[in-house]
């Protein structure tokens, strides 16, 4: 078994492991428990009563934080010459067409979110196979295939996040930095559990979200209660 490190023993003192908490208090805590000398990623992990495999049952979304995510996202804007200009003044990070394509086929995918038009989408369909596994291809689901492509560039720059559950029925989603405030963690989180809970399947049946947890970068999870059926 590996052995615990001092940072992290200190980190599990002040956890009670058979207590869930309530938002606020787990918004407080997993700052305190985080020893990283960085800025460290607060995430959220949402196991759901779902089964993946079932079309009804996939949930997946998107949420825009309402204090942003503290990261900076480097957006891909895929779009024909009349719509650079707009891409541009959004503030995306790459933009371009043809020679992005080409470069992602030769293996470079140094991007957070691609943003592409329609009419773009088919040439899209052979990099699946690397766009797919990372999480970069494009889907009108989440916003990111639009005729609008400054807003949706904006929207992402503003704190805009897609989310999916895995194949283990969990979400997982990064609501923030340990240099938020409590209360910037805690709207953020809350946000994103309840845009979930929206998504609750008519059809299920049994309890939907089964446990909640918050953790930062290299630390022990919080359990939060859940009254969510």
């Amino acid at each position: 078994m590996k052995k615990a490190t001092k940072n992290r023993k200190l980190s599990l003192e002040k956890i009670d492991l058979d207590k869930f908490y309530s938002l606020d208090e787990a918004s407080e805590l997993v700052k305190e428990i985080t020893t990283t000398k960085f800025d460290s990623s607060i995430d959220l992990a949402i196991r759901l009563g779902v089964d993946p495999k079932n079309a009804n049952e996939m949930i997946r979304g998107v949420v825009s934080l309402p204090h942003g995510t503290g990261k900076s996202l480097k957006v891909l804007a895929l779009v024909s010459p009349d719509k650079e200009d707009e891409a541009k003044k959004a503030g995306a990070d790459y933009i371009g067409l043809d020679e992005f394509i080409d470069k992602i086929k030769n293996g470079w995918v140094d991007v957070d979110v691609i943003v592409t038009m329609p009419s773009v989408m088919p040439k899209l369909g052979p990099l699946g196979k690397v766009l797919g596994p990372r999480g970069l291809m494009p889907n009108p689901k989440t916003g990111t295939v639009t005729m609008d492509i400054g807003k949706a560039i904006t929207d992402i720059k503003g704190g805009k996040i897609d989310f999916k559950v895995d194949k283990t029925g969990i979400i997982h989603a990064s609501v923030g930095k340990v240099s938020f405030t409590a209360d910037k963690i805690k709207d953020n989180a809350n946000e994103l559990i309840n845009t979930i809970v929206k998504l609750k399947p008519s059809s299920l049946k049994g309890t939907y979200v089964k446990s909640i947890s918050i953790s930062s970068t290299m630390s022990p999870g919080i359990a939060i209660e859940t009254k969510v059926e």
